[in-house]
């Protein structure tokens, strides 16, 4: 037995190494638990999809989710729980506790949408210009309350308490992560995880990542303060320009020669502003961009080199630079113990052989601000439609709404076995 109170032994070990030999032999025999979680979630399906779609049609952005909220609410309210209200501003959570003392898993939805204006066409559409779901927060906010209604019929095998979390403002960098986390959300949690639609893979698929699931986001701005001087007099100023050139290109070093290249980061330049005219060298220069990183080693190293480096032109090139250098949310670290639990565990829900793999991503995300206080995981979800090629955060982004019933599924079964 692991840390997490799942059962392990030789032959799972073996079986873990020759995955798809194993699930041959699983499917032989009838998993009870898998086909009535299944059909909860199917007997529900056209409803937690008409609440998708009216989430849908009404995006609210950042801590604004009130309308949402308001649903989510009234969603469990209805399916019996007591659900607490205003957690992190705007966010809901509740719990359902088991018949039994026993650890707290939870399991978090955000909720907001993003300031892009929808075209899809679809009839349920936003109808609030320049808002639009285009992350698939719906449906996240939708299959939690799937899990919501499925999870209480088996109180009585479970051995402690499954938190669910509705989050809002997780795509803005006023985050509400760290607002729900700082009004209790995360107290007493020992496991936490969260949900992703992911339209790379087709519908009713589940993805398991080992590693970092996503990259840290930091942001930079560093001034280079020189001397103004007229451009035929050059000997009389301090170019600032010249010395920021210098910079952009030796902080793009750090990636392609301080780390390795199997543990590799982003560090973009997004914007740079330097002087007014054909005819004057500026006093000043201004540099804007962000890093991403996919460990805490890689992260911390780059912020450490990011100021050697300025602090080096600044000295090479009689320039002061000013630099500030914002650390936003880490990177989400998945839990390899916990992950060697989902994968069985998800496997037997599914019928089939589901392995984490590594992650390419280097989105950002602040749940890893809830898996910094506890082990945990990012689950992704199948939401690509047959015959289309979505991507996250477009304009014209359709998820396919099966989604909802796989990871309603993933979520209740996993949350029922971490506590059985």
């Amino acid at each position: 037995m692991n840390k997490y109170g799942v059962n392990f032994n030789k032959n799972a070990i073996k079986a873990r190494l020759a995955p798809e030999k194993r699930f041959l032999h699983m499917t032989d025999h009838k998993d009870v638990l898998a086909r009535d979680i299944s059909a909860k979630s199917e007997s529900m399906q056209a409803h937690l999809i008409a609440i998708r779609r009216d989430i849908h049609a009404h995006p609210e952005l950042g801590f604004d989710t009130v309308r949402t909220a308001h649903i989510v609410e009234q969603e469990l309210l209805r399916l019996g729980l007591t659900p607490k209200t205003g957690v992190g501003r705007t966010g809901v959570m509740v719990d359902i506790v088991g018949a039994h003392p026993g650890k707290t898993v939870l399991l978090r939805a955000d909720m907001d949408a993003l300031p892009i204006h929808e075209q899809t066409g679809l009839p349920f559409s936003s109808q609030y210009p320049g808002k639009m779901h285009a992350c698939g927060h719906d449906i996240h906010t939708a299959t939690m309350l799937g899990v919501a209604a499925i999870v209480p019929h088996y109180r009585a095998q479970l051995h402690g308490t499954l938190r669910l979390i509705f989050q809002p403002a997780e795509e803005t960098p006023d985050s509400g992560a760290e607002a729900m986390i700082a009004d209790g959300a995360a107290d007493g949690v020992d496991l936490a995880i969260t949900l992703h639609n992911k339209p790379e893979l087709a519908a009713g698929e589940i993805g398991l990542t080992r590693g970092a699931s996503t990259a840290s986001s930091d942001e930079f701005d560093v001034v280079v303060h020189g001397k103004s001087t007229h451009a035929a007099r050059p000997h009389m100023g301090t170019d600032p320009i010249i010395a920021a050139v210098n910079l952009v290109s030796q902080l793009q070093t750090i990636i392609s020669r301080e780390l390795d290249p199997a543990n590799s980061a982003v560090l973009t330049i997004g914007h740079i502003h330097g002087g007014s005219t054909h005819n004057i060298i500026s006093d000043s220069c201004l540099i804007q961009g962000t890093v991403r990183a996919k460990s805490p080693a890689a992260r911390a190293h780059i912020e450490e080199a990011f100021k050697r480096i300025c602090a080096g032109v600044a000295l090479s090139l009689n320039v002061r630079v000013e630099v500030n250098y914002q650390r936003g949310v880490p990177p989400l670290m998945n839990d390899d113990v916990l992950i060697d639990a989902l994968e069985p565990i998800l496997s037997h829900q599914f019928g089939k052989a589901i392995v984490a793999k590594p992650s390419a991503s280097f989105g950002a995300e602040d749940f890893s601000l809830f898996t910094e206080r506890a082990p945990g995981c990012q689950i992704h979800i199948g939401s690509g439609a047959p015959g289309r090629d979505d991507h996250l955060h477009n304009s014209d982004y359709q998820p396919d709404e099966r989604s909802i019933h796989a990871g309603t599924q993933a979520l209740a079964r996993l949350a029922i076995d971490l506590l059985s």
